[in-house]
């Protein structure tokens, strides 16, 4: 390539980012870093009546989570600013303007009225209404009318859109990284609004005119945005300039594989679609973020990146660095992909057993603390983590985990009670209280040779000990290794809570 490589991340701030612009700007992301190139972040504010208070915020702070830092756009400004289109709408009438000096475009004065009745028309018999070659001359605008006429409703106020003049009978020829050579018959289209009666650029006139201004190589973005790429290459094409390549990626699907996934089927289904936690500025409704259930980003950005793309090979696990260097849109697929919650925990699982003990517990800690309204040390938290973590897919796990190390069972697991305390077991276990006090170097190889030994030359069943042994330090047949938690727990409560489960048989 010999332009460097410049991408952007180009959102509307109306609302929470969806996962599947999360993609989006992943995908950007890796192509960027893939060639040495640029991430850039532009907010595409130009509708502002869906405009969101705090959105823009929140996809700053979503990419911020997910790891990919911007080389330039909002909140890091570069050399192609400004990086809202808000601040940029002076820009776009001179180039509107343009199109209308070459024949490219033109001035259109009909109501929405009269283009609801021609609509409604046009139903009654059967038939769509587009605004195109076929109907435009004998509709409101500049194309119709004489330049005197047109000039007249201009100085005298009228409220007109601008629209671009697509071509008659011709074959578009377009190219999609992805998709392949596509071929679009220029009759079907319609002639697209660019310029609004309130004096803003829509998408189509903002984003091509940005592209270009911005030096953009490479337009990465979602399936929704198919339609409108024969618009954007005319528009290329009609101003002269040198067209992007294009990409448009595959939707992301529900569970079932039917239909794009939305946050209704989160809300079903139980799982979040949005990476952080937002609440609705208006109805203060919160919608469950990635993070705030627990997921690590690195596990957010690796499935995600299966979301549609694939090696070649049968790795899942992929580092940020590995997706970088192996990623290739060539691998990204055509069909849409299905979103699987469970493969997502199972992702999360992975990145659990690869994270320090003491980071995990820096994150359990306010919640011990919280349980136990006490403060708890950190190291021996990260102990009792390094213990279990290998059965947790979430941090909010470990309680269930290993609440037995910080507090004693005030009940027992009754089918494993009558499976665990039979008629000797009393005996049995104040035995081991004996063997247990005899110890003086509490360590866990000390306590697993003075029990075991004492097991073995008296030739008693393992399970007849170490079943009540573990009911009485835990409350059920669960945990690790029964010398791991009474090394943890200390002599002393190891005694207790043997003690405790001797006076309740």
């Amino acid at each position: 390539m010999t332009k460097k490589v410049r991408v952007r991340f180009a959102p509307s701030p109306t609302g929470p980012l969806h996962i599947g612009g999360v993609r989006t700007a992943l995908f950007n992301y890796l192509f960027a870093k893939k060639h040495g190139g640029d991430f850039i972040l532009r907010i595409e504010d130009t509708d502002q009546n869906r405009y969101v208070e705090g959105a823009e915020q929140y996809i700053i702070d979503a990419l911020k989570w997910c790891g990919m830092p911007i080389d330039e756009g909002v909140g890091k400004e570069g050399a192609f600013g400004p990086y809202r289109q808000s601040e940029r709408k002076d820009l776009y009438k001179q180039y509107a303007d343009e199109l209308i000096a070459s024949g490219n475009a033109y001035y259109a004065f009909d109501t929405a009225e009269n283009l609801d009745f021609h609509r409604k028309d046009h139903e009654a018999k059967g038939k769509t209404f587009i605004y195109n070659w076929h109907n435009r001359l004998k509709l409101s605008n500049s194309l119709s009318l004489s330049a005197e006429e047109t000039q007249a409703k201009i100085d005298a106020g009228e409220d007109y859109v601008i629209r671009f003049k697509s071509p008659q009978d011709e074959t578009l020829h377009l190219k999609d990284i992805i998709r392949g050579d596509i071929k679009i018959d220029t009759n079907i289209l319609d002639d697209k609004v660019l310029f609004k009666s309130d004096g803003m650029p829509t998408y189509h006139l903002a984003n091509i005119v940005d592209d270009h201004l911005m030096e953009i190589t490479h337009v990465i973005r979602g399936e929704e945005w198919l339609p409108s790429l024969a618009l954007h290459y005319q528009l290329y094409k009609a101003f002269g300039w040198e067209a992007p390549e294009f990409a448009h990626l595959p939707l992301i699907l529900k569970p079932t594989g039917k239909g794009k996934l939305s946050k209704r089927d989160g809300d079903k289904l139980g799982f979040p679609v949005f990476p952080l936690e937002w609440k609705d500025p208006k109805t203060n409704e919160i919608s469950r973020g990635y993070k705030e259930d627990g997921y690590f980003p690195e596990a957010m950005v690796n499935f995600l990146a299966f979301l549609g793309w694939n090696p070649g090979t049968e790795q899942e696990i992929f580092s940020l660095d590995q997706l970088i260097n192996d990623f290739d849109l060539k691998r990204v697929n055509k069909a849409g992909a299905r979103f699987d919650p469970d493969k997502t925990k199972w992702f999360n699982h992975h990145y659990m057993q690869e994270q320090h003990d003491e980071i995990l517990a820096e994150a359990f800690k306010p919640i011990v603390d919280a349980k136990l309204n006490t403060d708890i040390d950190s190291q021996y938290i990260g102990m009792a983590i390094g213990l279990v973590k290998e059965r947790a897919t979430f941090v909010s796990d470990f309680w269930e985990l290993t609440h037995y190390f910080f507090t004693a069972p005030t009940s027992y697991d009754e089918k494993a009670s009558k499976k665990a305390f039979k008629e000797d077991t009393k005996a049995i276990l104040s035995e081991v209280i004996s063997i247990v006090n005899g110890i003086e170097d509490f360590t866990v190889d000390n306590i697993q040779t003075a029990i075991k030994g004492w097991i073995t030359s008296n030739e008693i069943g393992f399970g007849k000990v170490m079943m009540p042994l573990r009911l009485a330090l835990v409350g059920a047949l669960q945990g690790p290794d029964v010398f791991d938690i009474m090394y943890m727990i200390g002599k002393n409560e190891s005694i207790k809570r043997i003690e405790n489960v001797i006076t309740l048989l």
